[in-house]
């Protein structure tokens, strides 16, 4: 367990928490809060945040 982890509210959609617990599930991740720490630790060191927030994929805007 690397860090210190400090508990946090986020909202999400009903469909992000299942794919979190799926991915938790497929990788052997304890829980949703990993398999989203995982995602974060990836946007954060090897994604173009450009891509990340400014392309438009927004499943929920229609």
């Amino acid at each position: 367990m690397g860090g210190f982890k400090t508990e946090q509210k986020v909202e999400l959609n009903d469909d992000h928490a299942t794919w979190l617990d799926e991915m938790a599930s497929k990788y052997h991740l304890p829980d949703r809060n990993k398999a989203l720490r995982c995602v974060l630790d990836h946007a954060m060191g090897d994604a173009d945040a450009d891509t990340i927030f400014t392309e438009f994929r927004c499943r929920h805007c229609g």
